[in-house]
């Protein structure tokens, strides 16, 4: 387990690397002997930007020493169900679906929904972060969880249908019938 002081000192280099690869540090976990490095850009991160950024980062991260004895370094995308722990993960959230884990039941945050209040948690898209506030619409209510009430959350990856392609599969399927 890295102490606090360490475990920012490796998150300031990872940011640093992950900037000068025209990248954005997402996020960064020590997980065990390993650490996992998650980078984001416009547009997308290839193979190569993790490369990169997992030669330089290794190069900073054996001169300045950071972490005592032997580990694993991984530099990856958070993926489409990305994890959503800082403040700037949900303000980039607005406006998608996401999965979120309270640790009250949904009640104690104005769920009136009897189908719902007991639930712990909820699958919705947010409606807007402010204040350190989670909002979503539910039915005919707003459910407002404060973040700090958040015990885990994460993107929902949802695939569209595409109109066009959706008719001609109907057509398809009524010609072979």
């Amino acid at each position: 387990m890295l102490s606090e002081e360490k475990f920012e000192k490796v998150r300031a280099l990872a940011s640093q690397v992950a900037q000068s690869e025209a990248c954005l540090l997402y996020d960064v976990e020590f997980n065990g002997r390993t650490l996992c490095v998650f980078i984001d850009k416009e547009g997308g991160v290839g193979i190569q930007d993790c490369s990169n950024v997992s030669n330089a980062l290794n190069v900073l991260l054996d001169a300045e020493d950071p972490i005592p004895g032997a580990y694993d370094l991984e530099v990856s995308t958070p993926g489409l169900e990305r994890g959503l722990r800082l403040p700037w993960h949900f303000e980039k959230a607005v406006g998608k679906k996401i999965w979120v884990r309270t640790m009250e039941a949904l009640e104690a945050y104005g769920c009136t929904n009897t189908q719902t209040q007991r639930a712990k948690q909820i699958s919705e898209v947010l409606v807007s972060f402010e204040n350190g506030v989670l909002e979503f619409s539910l039915e005919d209510e707003k459910l407002q969880i404060p973040l700090a009430a958040v015990e885990k959350a994460k993107m929902v990856f949802e695939i569209k249908k595409n109109e066009k392609n959706t008719k001609l599969n109907k057509k398809a399927k009524a010609r072979k019938s």
